[in-house]
């Protein structure tokens, strides 16, 4: 069974800076190409980021890029996002997939269940 678990979202003030962790288990995670997601309250889901199997392609949003980073260690089967430099529209809940998609507003795939980052002064 496939598992993703998100973890370290948390309340930061503008300007500060976050590390969600995704440990995932139940799949060949060295093989597989991972994203960030996130869904702003009352918004739809936004794609934040991908990466690679191997971490050595990575792609971004224009909204976070130059701000987050995303990463892995495949030894740890655990993916990264780094938040920097954090807005107040960078408040949503954030999560980790494989294999995604949204059909008719619908999410399809794997995904955890999420970790809030809230960023407010």
């Amino acid at each position: 069974e496939v598992q993703l678990v998100e973890s370290g979202g948390g309340l930061v003030q503008p300007g500060g800076s976050l590390r969600l962790s995704c440990v995932a288990s139940g799949f060949t995670f060295s093989s597989s190409f991972m994203s960030w997601v996130r869904q702003a309250p009352g918004k739809g889901l936004e794609w934040v980021s991908h990466i690679s199997s191997d971490g050595g392609t990575t792609y971004y949003a224009d909204s976070v890029k130059g701000r987050f980073t995303i990463s892995r260690d495949n030894a740890k089967n655990t993916l990264y996002l780094q938040l920097n430099s954090l807005k107040t529209e960078d408040t949503a809940r954030y999560y980790c997939a494989k294999n995604w998609a949204v059909i008719a507003g619908t999410p399809r795939g794997y995904w955890g269940q999420g970790t809030q980052v809230t960023v407010s002064s």
